[in-house]
């Protein structure tokens, strides 16, 4: 029987099916705790700025400490992550990051504050390459993207949960209180995800030595570095960093330049990032059905970041009426959805066999490194009455995008026929 008829019954086995199912909700949960947990303090700010006299660029740097720690440490938990396996490093990272959410809570002063922002950075990084060790070997391939959807959609949850969450608690009591119960409830995270350990359990690389070593390198002379001298990994690096860049911009920068350029209202300019949030969501699941061959994820990358890259010109150049802005973001939002999961399918064909944590490791660091410098140059543009020359960067990197998918497609292209075999 071929690696596919064999994956096809796999896949329609209804015992197969249940486990692929609860093994995307676990991964998710995880995910989405990540998330949840990186919007924890940016929502405080104005209480904690008040509690210890800070200013606006000292509050900035501890998420700038967040992220640069993430994004050195998620290239190094890949390694991490092969070796000892995912459920062991996920089970110790909530645990880290309930005892940073609870060690800002329990701050009395700045270095606390910066020290445990910096912890909770640690529990982040490896979050990427445990959650797509666990589904590149746990879920059928049939599935593999509607995983990818779900592990994006997730996240974004985790995103919009978190400050709802603690301005809700802080609002009630304080925001002391408020970290206090993240810590408790990313807790109950953990218990959750141990118990259904088994679901998770031995996903690692194989032993050297032992049956498949010769493959669990990089595939690429036997070494455990091998896998760096693949140009697939740096341009999916690159993808990454991009994929911050135009992040980074929407959500700091978004809304105002708009604002600025097309008089948008105040009661429309709030819905703008929720619109692009949600429609994003929305994309997610669009792509997770269309995302089941990678051999055509660059093309369905480059179509969502095309238009995605129009639209953006046009909220920079057009001289439209203010209230199509939302809707502009909701397409664009939309558009980078769909690329979502067909992103996550094009890298794992890039990655070697037995090397899943440190490339996922390496090429979503560029996320942290993206998201800690492109606030600040966004912010430079505004600074110096350019708010148009944001949508031109959000432009110009989404373009990048497409560029950098369409070689990681051809640079993978012999790695996807070899599978195919």
């Amino acid at each position: 029987m071929s690696q596919v008829d064999t994956a096809a019954l796999e896949a329609s086995d209804p015992q197969q099916r249940r486990r692929d199912i609860r093994t995307m909700a676990v991964v998710g949960l995880g995910h989405g705790s990540s998330h949840f947990s990186q919007l924890l303090l940016a929502p405080l700010f104005p209480w904690i700025k008040d509690a210890f006299a800070l200013s606006y660029a000292e509050l900035g740097l501890l998420m700038t400490v967040f992220f640069v720690v993430s994004g050195f440490g998620q290239a190094a938990a890949g390694f991490v992550v092969d070796r000892v396996g995912a459920l062991p490093v996920l089970l110790g990272t909530l645990i880290l990051f309930a005892i940073a959410a609870m060690g800002l809570a329990l701050s009395i002063n700045y270095p606390m504050m910066m020290f445990f922002s910096g912890l909770a950075g640690l529990a982040n990084c490896p979050f990427h390459p445990i959650g797509f060790s666990i589904i590149n070997a746990r879920v059928s391939p049939q599935r593999l993207g509607r995983a990818y959807a779900v592990h994006g959609i997730t996240g974004n949850l985790g995103w919009a949960v978190a400050p709802v969450f603690v301005v809700s608690i802080t609002g009630l009591s304080n925001w002391r209180v408020a970290l206090g119960c993240a810590s408790l409830l990313l807790l109950i995270v953990w218990f959750v995800i141990w118990k259904n350990r088994e679901l998770l359990a031995g996903v690692q690389r194989a032993p050297q030595g032992g049956p498949g070593a010769q493959h669990s390198g990089a595939g690429v002379g036997g070494s455990e570095f091998a896998f760096l001298r693949l140009p697939a990994v740096w341009l999916s690096f690159g993808f990454f960093f991009a994929a911050a860049s135009v992040l980074g911009g929407v959500q700091s920068f978004g809304p105002e330049s708009a604002r600025q350029l097309h008089d948008v209202p105040l009661e429309l300019l709030a819905m703008c990032l929720t619109a692009y949030m949600l429609s994003g969501a929305g994309g997610m699941i669009v792509g997770g059905l269309i995302a089941s061959d990678a051999r055509r994820a660059e093309r369905v990358i480059a179509g969502a970041f095309g238009l995605a890259a129009c639209v953006a010109l046009i909220v920079g150049f057009s001289g439209l009426p203010g209230w199509t802005v939302p809707v502009l973001f909701v397409i664009m939002g939309f558009g980078t959805g769909i690329a979502g999961p067909s992103r996550d399918l094009l890298v794992r064909a890039a990655t070697p066999p037995g090397a899943t944590g440190r490339v996922y490791g390496m090429v979503y660091s560029g996320l942290d490194v993206g998201s800690a410098l492109a606030p600040a140059v966004f912010g430079v543009l505004m600074d110096t009455g350019h708010p148009a020359m944001i949508w031109a960067g959000i432009a110009l990197f989404q373009g990048a995008m497409v560029v950098s998918a369409l070689n990681i497609g051809r640079f993978s292209g012999n790695r996807l026929a070899a599978r195919a075999a």
